[in-house]
């Protein structure tokens, strides 16, 4: 018997059936065929990664996507950038205004290779599809409370945040900061080089630019200092998040290497129209 993988992500009942219509049209036994999904983790994969689901997830207008969840359109285009990787020897990067080949498709396929680390970036990406502000309680001074505006795309913000909450609340924004830093760089790189907050002096990710400018170095170290914090953090086990957010840490360009890729190769098009973030 398949034992069921606990790291798998969900697919919700809308997801099962578009997997299972797109990828196994001429099946006779359609319900058998989504409970093999449920019950086998490797035969899901293979479906949610099979190219007639790849195609219809890219050809479908953003107002046909509402059939899908964002996580399992996420899903898709990783599971499809792992497969393509498989096939080539190198990868490109841009350097100023040159492109190098870098052999590294071995690294980056293993790294992506990790159903922790592949279920961990569908779902954060998925986080983008919206992005949140909201009024937060902050205490001024003993006794003084103040309502203070956040949004969940402003690093500046969350540190805040995670600075006026109790320990228990941390993790989730912690794990924000870090997951806003990686986003930037593997998504919409260019943000990285246009005028931005600098953080306070003595701030937890204190180390942005005196220039008001946080550059691409920045980002990678806030980044991964912030997936540090929050992979150590007691939540991080309690919610199975540990392995990923250490091994983000630990290969954060390759992580930002796998967005460059899903970003330039399958959402150049429509990264305005799925993503809620306001980038170019």
């Amino acid at each position: 018997m398949t034992e069921a993988d606990p790291n798998r992500l969900s697919l919700t009942e809308e997801d099962l059936r578009f997997v299972v219509d797109e990828s196994g049209q001429d099946a006779l036994n359609p319900e058998r065929l989504r409970q093999l999904v449920r019950d086998d983790p490797s035969f899901r994969n293979a479906l949610v990664g099979d190219d007639r689901v790849f195609d219809r997830v890219v050809s479908t207008e953003k107002e046909d996507l509402l059939r899908v969840s964002p996580t399992l359109y996420f899903e898709v285009l990783l599971r499809r950038a792992l497969k393509d990787l498989g096939q080539e020897s190198h990868t490109l990067e841009r350097s100023g205004s040159d492109t190098v080949v870098v052999f590294d498709t071995d690294e980056v396929t293993e790294f992506l290779s990790n159903g922790a680390v592949l279920d961990y970036l569908a779902t954060m990406m998925a986080s983008f599809t919206k992005v949140e502000s909201y009024m937060v309680p902050v205490r001024v001074r003993r006794g003084t409370w103040r309502r203070v505006r956040f949004n969940d795309m402003d690093i500046d913000s969350l540190v805040k945040l995670a600075a006026s909450v109790d320990e228990g609340q941390q993790f989730r924004y912690f794990k924000r900061i870090a997951d806003v830093c990686l986003f930037v760089l593997g998504i919409s790189p260019n943000h990285a080089q246009s005028g931005v907050k600098r953080f306070a002096a003595g701030s937890p990710a204190a180390g942005a630019s005196r220039r008001g400018r946080r550059t691409a170095e920045e980002y990678t170290d806030i980044g991964r200092r912030f997936y540090q914090t929050a992979g150590e953090h007691y939540t991080a086990d309690a919610a199975g998040l540990t392995e990923p957010l250490l091994l983000l840490r630990d290969n954060f360009p390759v992580a930002r290497k796998v967005l460059n890729i899903v970003s330039e190769r399958y959402l150049r098009y429509s990264r305005n129209q799925v993503f809620d973030v306001g980038m170019s």
